[in-house]
């Protein structure tokens, strides 16, 4: 027959070991989160690199020095069209540019 000492033993017993297990879900989850982001920015490290490569790669003859100065100069124009009119709302002024009075 159980005594009363070894009932509330075994209880204070499993309820440690129910948030142990519970501190351990925790971790697992900030273990996972922090490995999400490690992939994540290694991911983006990676594509970087790979399009300074590809960058280099184009610009080794003259006709890639050129092509590589073009989508430069495309992409500069595409991120100042971005910028002005999709970050900015498209805002533009109700005088059409002139001064009132």
């Amino acid at each position: 027959m159980p005594t009363l000492t070894g009932s509330i033993s075994e209880f204070f017993s499993s309820l440690a070991g129910i948030f142990l297990n519970l501190l351990n879900s925790v971790l697992a989850v900030f273990q996972s989160i922090l490995a999400l982001g490690q992939g994540l920015i290694g991911n983006v490290l990676q594509l970087g690199q790979s399009i300074v490569k590809l960058v280099a790669d184009l610009s080794q003859n003259v006709l890639g020095f050129v092509i590589a100065n073009l989508f430069a100069i495309l992409l500069l124009g595409g991120g100042y069209y971005w910028y002005t009119n999709v970050y900015q709302g498209g805002r533009r002024s109700v005088t059409g540019g002139k001064k009132r009075a």
